[in-house]
């Protein structure tokens, strides 16, 4: 099983990064993380910890010689933040003489809330540190070891900004997409009138002292068909993926491929059309991608097309009417440190958590304690695609049973 799990807090020592289930032989360096936590950082209407922070993820266990073991890989990011945050977030006890930097005011839209209720937390710096975005440095720690793995399979992941507040990105198919010109932009599109009218739209609210969100979209290439399963609900690789979005800071909604635009539609223009394709891998090929590279909880082998809803940051330097946790006492929400829209960096945050998904399901499908038997295993399944519709035990179609012997004659029916 290939997962990830994360620790620490945001003002603390550092985040630790678990990640198991990678196979041997996987070529991964600290260098090549670094880059993926970079692009996390960067992005049009970042806050000022961004300015403190550069994010490195040490690798403390599973890697030797710039190879993966199969063991766990463990990784620790330090939290430079964290000198300005001694004593109030030392981890043993401390006294009355040090400043606690305790938080009683809600800040409407955030964890703190039902977090301050369910655990008990009348400090509710308990619940916040936790639940802060600075957590998902060490998702995109953990996803860069998912994308090493991917990508040695020949899947790649990029994500776009798809709209920011009203400002909308065209409808640009994924295989026309200049990925090498949103990875330049701050904005991350690759259309230079559309990301001055988002930088516009950021500007106009942190001018408002208010945040803004918006849609961001993200696409895997080369991913074989058949990963997940129709079988049961919870082997569904579109919930699966859902599942691992909705789970990000902020993020509201998620749709696969044109979900909610197909609504509007009539169902002939929805579905997509599948026609013999001898050069295709599989055989065939469909002659759109409406449903986003998923079909019954399965990969289809089209690209697979996400496009994830993150609302505004709860956090505003106009404060919203609140409420003090412990007194009742009706006041303003606290001011925490924030960004102004965090969509773009939120781009790189789901393409990590898209690729913990495909890892745990090319795994599942295909196994494999080394890299190489992973990918023997996936280089003959592609291949027994070009066998398929012919008499073979491998599709469980061997001869056929032999007829009992009633007088029945072929293609009679109950």
């Amino acid at each position: 099983m290939f997962r990830f799990l994360t620790a620490g807090e945001s003002h603390g020592p550092g985040l630790t990064v678990i990640v198991e289930g990678v196979p041997a032989g996987v070529k991964l360096t600290e260098e090549y993380i670094a880059a993926q936590l970079a692009r996390r950082q960067r992005g049009y209407g970042r806050g000022g910890r961004m300015k403190i922070e550069t994010d490195f993820a040490a690798i403390r266990g599973g890697v030797r010689h710039g190879l993966t073991l199969g063991a766990p890989v463990a990784m620790t990011i330090e939290n430079r933040d964290f000198a300005n945050w001694q004593g109030a977030m030392d981890v043993g006890p401390v006294g009355p003489e040090v400043d606690h930097r305790e938080n009683t005011r809600v800040v409407p839209g955030h964890a703190d809330f039902p977090g301050a209720l369910k655990y008990m937390a009348h400090d509710m710096r308990n619940v916040l540190e936790r639940a802060s975005a600075r957590e998902t440095a060490a998702r995109v720690a953990a996803g860069a070891v998912a994308r090493a793995f991917l990508e040695e399979l020949g899947i790649e992941i990029h994500s776009r900004v798809v709209s920011i507040g009203s400002v909308k990105a065209s409808d640009t198919p994924s295989s026309e997409i200049d990925w090498d010109a949103v990875e330049e932009c701050d904005v991350r599109t690759d259309d230079a009138s559309t990301a001055e009218a988002m930088r516009a739209a950021i500007d106009a609210s942190k001018a408002d002292r208010t945040t803004i969100g918006g849609v961001f979209q993200v696409v895997a290439e080369g991913v074989p068909v058949g990963l997940g399963s129709h079988i049961q609900w919870d082997r569904k690789l579109d919930g699966r993926l859902a599942q691992a979005m909705i789970s990000i800071n902020a993020v509201k909604g998620v749709e696969i491929g044109r979900g909610f635009a197909n609504t509007e539609r009539p169902g002939r223009e929805v579905h997509d059309v599948v026609v013999p394709a001898p050069d295709d891998p599989r055989r065939f090929r469909q002659t759109s991608n409406e449903a986003g590279g998923i079909e019954g909880g399965m990969s289809n082998g089209n690209p697979i097309v996400l496009h994830v809803a993150i609302k505004p940051i709860a956090t505003m330097t106009d404060p919203l009417p609140s409420v003090d946790i412990n007194t009742g006492e009706v006041i303003e929400a606290p001011y925490h440190r924030s960004d102004i829209c965090q969509v773009p960096p939120a781009c790189v945050i789901g393409e990590a958590m898209m690729a913990q998904v495909l890892a745990h399901a090319v795994l599942e499908k295909f196994g494999g304690d080394h890299i190489s038997e992973t990918s023997r295993n996936l280089d003959g399944y592609v291949a027994s695609h070009q066998e398929f519709g012919q008499p073979s035990a491998a599709f469980g179609r061997g001869p056929e049973p032999a007829r009992e012997r009633t007088g029945e004659t072929a293609g009679t029916a109950d």
